[in-house]
């Protein structure tokens, strides 16, 4: 967690802001003043009185929640020549992010409440609040589970074995039913491993074409569907689908909300910005798991992006070293850094390009997911929540530049794009921890 800094400003006033927070239904000019990490008051403009260590003018700008991203990989434990959990939360700072959950899949797996607390303390450098997700079997092989009790105590905000699937039918039915004692969220990686070894990209015309090997969609869907008909089970069960990328996985899960499932659902920019076709010629910087899907795939998760069935959005930054991407495309490490670009692309694909109001997209990156994980106290600038603030430009045009990443790695396929919507500031506990 990102504490107070000695000698930070206690109190902060923003300003001349237009305040979007979805979950209070507030989409208007409003003042706000931060105190001691948390909000203390929200007004109509120039109606709060007194003074304030410093102050932030926001004139032109959306103040809103602080944006939640459900899944990054910080590399943490084993793996910082990627990635560390002070350059991916810096990262994360650099695009609106104040909170990030992290996975488990590290080396070694963080599948113990040791490695949950150690996730979680000063020395690691975080910038922005970290919020551990623990394995839900031991080192993530699928068969015992984790002690969910202890790791929900040391800190985890949910479970999962992301990068391998839950496939054992009763090892998943047992997961949800502890989840559901302990009101914890199990997250799924679904995909039938058993159908897609060897794969490397999506099963289409683009694949025939490369002489690779694709995925078919079933292997998502197919999860999803066994895993929503287990959920209806347990009353209370919370089941979250993560990187949920064709349209086939999203019947089972309109399905599942509308029999009052508690089933929910994140979209990563790349899969509702991209198709199978920009893989072009075996370029590995859009090589991901899962891999990008058609054009009616993509067309049908933006019709649920906007709909209210998906209920976040995340990134899935997976940082990989340059020698882990610049291999022949099979051999390739799946993922992209996303962290930067998060906003900007949904600004510019689902706002700009597809009318779907700014009010919605906050949404997705701030009430939705803190509702995934139950954060309380985030997702909102209700007054009392934790004093965390994203400020944004949603009409700024800009750039993206890969060697200017606050992320140790390069590995995106944004290298270059020109994209509308950039971060002004990110404030932490009532800190400005990013400035642009």
């Amino acid at each position: 967690m990102a504490l107070r800094k000695n000698n930070a400003p206690s109190t902060l006033l923003i300003t001349g802001g237009h305040l979007i927070d979805p979950a209070a239904r507030i989409d208007a000019p409003m003042d706000l003043l931060l105190r001691e990490g948390r909000v203390a008051e929200i007004a109509t403009p120039k109606k709060i009185r007194g003074g304030a260590d410093e102050k932030f003018d926001a004139r032109g700008l959306i103040a809103a929640p602080g944006f939640i991203d459900l899944h990054v990989h910080l590399r943490e434990p084993g793996q910082s020549y990627k990635e560390t959990i002070a350059t991916g939360t810096a990262a994360a700072a650099a695009g609106g992010f104040t909170a990030v959950c992290c996975m488990p899949n590290t080396a070694p797996i963080v599948d113990s409440p040791e490695w949950v607390a150690w996730l979680q303390k000063p020395e690691r450098g975080a910038v922005v609040n970290v919020f551990p997700i623990a394995a839900a079997t031991h080192a993530s092989k699928g068969a015992v589970l984790t002690d969910f009790r202890s790791l929900k105590q040391a800190g985890a905000v949910a479970v999962t074995d992301d990068g391998k699937p839950i496939l054992n039918d009763t090892v998943m039915r047992e997961s949800l039913r502890l989840g559901t004692e302990l009101n914890l969220t199990v997250v799924q990686h679904a995909e039938d491993t058993r159908m897609t070894f060897g794969c490397s990209m999506n099963e289409g015309p683009t694949a025939f074409r490369l002489g690779l090997r694709g995925m078919k969609t079933a292997a998502e869907s197919e999860i999803v569907e066994r895993d929503v008909q287990l959920a209806q089970e347990f009353p209370g069960a919370r089941l979250h689908v993560a990187h949920l990328s064709t349209a086939d996985a999203l019947k089972p899960v309109r399905r599942g909300k509308r029999s009052k499932v508690r089933v929910t659902c994140e979209v990563t920019p790349h899969h509702f910005t991209l198709t199978e076709e920009n893989v072009g010629e075996y370029d590995s910087n859009f090589k991901m798991n899962p891999p990008l899907r058609s054009a009616a795939d993509r067309e049908a998760l933006l019709v649920a992006l906007a709909d209210g069935t998906v209920d976040a959005i995340a990134t899935d930054h997976a940082p990989h070293a340059l020698h882990e991407k610049e291999v022949e495309f099979e051999h390739a490490a799946f993922g992209i850094t996303g962290l930067e670009t998060a906003l900007a692309l949904a600004i510019t694909r689902l706002h700009r390009e597809h009318r779907i109001s700014l009010t919605r997209i906050v949404e997705l990156f701030t009430s939705g997911p803190a509702r995934v994980f139950d954060l309380r106290g985030r997702g909102s600038l209700t007054r009392g929540s934790y004093a965390d603030v994203t400020i944004f430009d949603p009409k700024k045009r800009w750039t993206f530049e890969a060697a200017n990443s606050r992320s140790k790695s390069r590995n995106t396929p944004f290298d270059g794009w020109q994209l509308t919507g950039k971060v002004v500031a990110t404030i932490v506990g009532g800190q400005i921890v990013h400035r642009s």
